[in-house]
């Protein structure tokens, strides 16, 4: 589901109400980062930290795991949901993913992630749905149904 917020003047993501609740079980601290910059993701602590374990130990096996820590760790901050629901969203992370004003919030199983609206739409684009990406959405669809 996307939600349209704003990220306010101090850098500051309003999180929506309706994920709020759900994002508060996990705690008051959440580890925000981005591995390409085009987006922000936010992760409840407890996840991330699973991550890096997986990540640690897949690096160990090949390089996909090390890249992939290292631009991680590079954006990477931990942080703190505030009394009004709000993360401060470091500047490098605001800079590079163009985080300023209204932006827009997808909320997925384990994580936030967080677009320049602008740059969504062009990623949609350049990223349209191919056939094969239909096969998988009838696949996941027909497994969803009751037998």
């Amino acid at each position: 589901m996307s939600n349209a917020v704003m990220v306010d003047s101090k850098g500051r993501l309003k999180v929506p109400a309706n994920l709020l609740v759900t994002l508060r079980e996990f705690g008051a601290k959440f580890y925000i980062t981005s591995e390409t910059g085009d987006a922000v993701r936010i992760y409840p602590l407890k996840v991330w930290n699973e991550i890096v374990e997986r990540l640690g130990r897949l690096s160990s096996q090949n390089r996909n795991g090390h890249k992939l820590l290292a631009r991680a760790k590079y954006f990477g901050q931990i942080v703190s949901i505030d009394k009004q629901g709000r993360v401060l969203i470091p500047v490098v992370l605001r800079k590079i993913a163009q985080l300023r004003g209204g932006v827009d919030v997808l909320d997925y199983q384990n994580y936030l992630e967080v677009w320049n609206h602008a740059r969504l739409l062009k990623n949609h684009k350049r990223n349209p749905i191919t056939m094969h990406d239909e096969k998988t959405l009838e696949i996941c669809l027909a497994a969803a149904s009751p037998a």
